[in-house]
């Protein structure tokens, strides 16, 4: 027996933790456990090279990993979620923090923990808000290109570091250049190359040829014991001694000029966070047939953002990889990601001296490895295959992340997602109708040139809602259909059930297209017109102007009232009779 859906209020509603708590089962007690100590050798080097990558000390990258693993347990809805660093935010935190922290680490951190707050209070006040529909706004064109400008993002910044020496650039340009810049004056270090080399060629081939060995752990280990044997503590970068314990809750402390800066850092981050953590938290809530409510999901995403800030940690996100593992590791409930924080404070309370020599080239192994499994080729294919406009946009995103760093890459993409909607919208398919040879319904000419039109009536088919961008266009396309008809046209029914919507630019369109069709003697007419469109044309008057009866339930209505009415002969059938069925078949759009 599972557990029970979340009720939709109380307590539960808002503790999901407390709800899985409460229908636990003892027999899931052993998996959970043995999953949470099997996900800890992923965490650990995962989140100190995710820290790297961001820029700040790797300390950092585990006190963003416990605090938020504990807060998700308690107010995440999805039940094996694993949340914490993520390499899709790294290039986002230092484009906020390292250029403002002048070099200071301690700033460095207040910087990042202060937008991490940030950035789980906005999460927290659009779950409230209920605004889980805004990654809706991200098309997957885009989100694939955002998500592949950030890859090379990181992949260039992490380039140097896996050879030994580092590189200061606000973008994948100047980081590019920084990289070749430092080849060709010899600064990178043969020690760190072989070892950050191995690690990045054992992490991928483990994962190709044997997916179930730990190869990120197998890959830091053998780099830390490389390292401590050959004594190249001193020669090549190493992680160095890291702090016993674990820092006490505190809000940071940061210069009041630099809040505005970070909240708008804080909206771009918490948007690509949500949006990589909903598409993942549908995907395992439908495997393991339970439903997750996207506003709960943003609530639980915050609070554990919120936590990550204040015990020193910096914003977070869901993980691609390590949530798989823990599935596969037999994972049932959150308890795992509780089991995990646990034993990452075991190592930091008991033996933190075990991760002293653990070399930065190896961590940037372990980020670029991850960096790759971001690009996402297939879909460009798919793009290019199917729409090519699809494939533009993805490329604008990319580009734009590439070029202009990934805040404004990100800002550039939610705008090109959304004026792709406006133009989509606002040059929609339409359609003349006809009547199509042993096919029900009437269809679009174009894809059945053999369909007969009935003499006198235009039969106009819109498939998209009206609004003040594609207004004029609707009423300019159905003059023009009505002046170019080789013979007088007396009405125009349009096939209205695509119309979702009307707003008042729209409502002030139809008004003057009715006029302008009354003044060349024709009638104009709606059919299968929703009927809360219809209500509010009413609202708008417009439905008053063109006439109640001119509104028919289907298009097969309509013709019959307007043959009844002209006085039109038509044979509905070929070889059938002049008048029109009693019953007309269901009106339609043909593909």
């Amino acid at each position: 027996m599972g557990i029970p859906a979340l009720p939709a209020s109380g307590v539960a509603a808002s503790l999901p933790g407390l709800w899985v708590l409460r229908h636990y089962q003892r027999a899931w007690l052993g998996r959970d456990v043995a999953a949470g100590l099997v996900l800890t050798a992923i965490l650990v080097p995962a989140g100190m090279g995710y820290a790297e990558a961001a820029g700040l000390p790797p300390i950092t990258g585990l006190y963003a990993t416990v605090a938020p693993l504990v807060a998700y347990a308690v107010f995440g809805p999805s039940r094996i979620m694993v949340l914490g660093p993520d390499s899709a935010l790294a290039a986002m935190i230092a484009a906020a923090v390292v250029s403002r922290s002048g070099g200071d680490p301690a700033r460095a951190i207040a910087l990042a923990s202060l937008l991490a707050v940030f950035t789980g209070a906005i999460s927290i006040a659009a779950g409230i808000a209920r605004a889980g529909f805004v990654t809706d706004l991200l098309s997957k064109p885009v989100r694939v290109g955002y998500m592949n400008g950030i890859a090379l993002t990181v992949l260039v910044a992490q380039a140097p570091k896996l050879l030994g020496f580092s590189v200061s650039a606000p973008d994948v340009v100047d980081g590019v250049i920084g990289l070749v810049r430092g080849l060709f004056e010899g600064r990178f270090k043969v020690p760190a190359a072989a070892i950050g080399g191995a690690c990045l060629a054992f992490i991928v081939g483990s994962r190709a040829i044997a997916p179930r060995v730990p190869g990120v752990l197998v890959a830091v280990v053998g780099a830390t014991i490389a390292v401590t044997a050959l004594g190249l503590g001193g020669r090549i970068a190493v992680v160095g001694a890291v702090p016993r314990g674990v820092p006490l809750p505190a809000l940071p402390s940061v210069h009041l000029t630099d809040v505005g800066e970070l909240l708008v850092a804080a909206m771009g981050i918490a948007l690509v966070s949500f949006a990589d953590t909903s598409v993942l938290s549908r995907t395992f809530a439908a495997r393991h047939r339970y439903r997750v409510d996207p506003n709960r999901e943003l609530i639980g995403l915050g609070v554990a953002n919120v936590a990550a800030g204040v015990f020193g940690g910096f914003p977070i996100s869901s993980s691609s990889s390590r949530t798989p593992v823990a599935e596969s590791a037999g994972s049932r409930t959150q308890l795992t990601g509780v089991v995990g924080a646990v034993a990452i404070v075991v190592l930091l309370v008991a033996a933190p001296w075990l991760v002293q020599n653990l070399p930065t080239a190896a961590l940037a192994a372990v980020v670029i490895s991850a960096a790759l499994r971001l690009f996402d080729l297939g879909s460009i294919a798919v793009f290019y295959r199917v729409r090519r406009s699809d494939l533009v946009l993805s490329l604008v995103a990319f580009l734009a992340v590439a070029a202009f760093g990934v805040l404004s890459g990100v800002a550039i993409a939610v705008v090109v997602s959304l004026l792709d909607f406006v133009r989509r919208a606002w040059r929609p398919h339409d359609a003349i109708l006809g009547r199509a040879a042993g096919v029900k319904g009437y269809h679009d000419i174009r894809r059945y040139p053999d369909a007969r039109q009935i003499p006198g009536l235009v039969l106009f088919r819109w498939d998209a809602p009206l609004f003040f961008a594609n207004a004029d266009r609707f009423r300019e396309r159905i003059i023009d259909t009505v002046d170019d008809a080789p013979a007088p046209i007396r009405w125009v029914v349009v096939a209205a059930e695509p119309i979702t919507d009307v707003d008042t630019t729209a409502a002030e369109a139809l008004e003057e297209l009715d006029r302008e069709l009354e003044e060349r003697g024709v009638e104009l007419a709606f059919a299968e017109m929703k009927d809360p469109v219809k209500d509010r044309l009413e609202r708008y008057g417009v439905g008053k102007k063109i006439g109640r009866a001119f509104f028919f339930p289907t298009v097969g209505v309509a013709v019959k009232a307007y043959l009844e009415r002209t006085g039109v002969e038509w044979a509905d059938w070929e070889g059938g009779s002049p008048s029109p069925p009693a019953e007309m078949p269901p009106a339609g759009g043909g593909p």
